[in-house]
């Protein structure tokens, strides 16, 4: 699988795709070369989940901050009346 093709997966392809590279490196049944190519693209299916998971957390802190903004601004607001 290219670089192009990982980014185009979602989180939850990208772990299914993940365990089953896994399982057939675990089987030991796999031949070096093969090995290696999976290592690889496990690698990069790796660095992808953890980019989603980062930009994920990016997302909720900011929706945490827009939300403590706006009750503080609601607070300001009541407090007013």
């Amino acid at each position: 699988m290219s670089a192009n093709n990982v980014s185009k997966l979602t989180f939850e392809q990208s772990m299914r795709r993940l365990e089953e590279i896994i399982d057939n490196l675990e089987s030991g049944n796999v031949e070096l070369e093969n090995a290696i190519n999976l290592y690889t693209e496990g690698i990069k299916l790796q660095e992808h989940c953890k980019n989603k998971l980062e930009n994920a957390k990016l997302k909720i802190d900011k929706i945490v901050m827009d939300k403590d903004k706006i009750s503080t601004k609601s607070v300001d607001m009541s407090d007013e009346n």
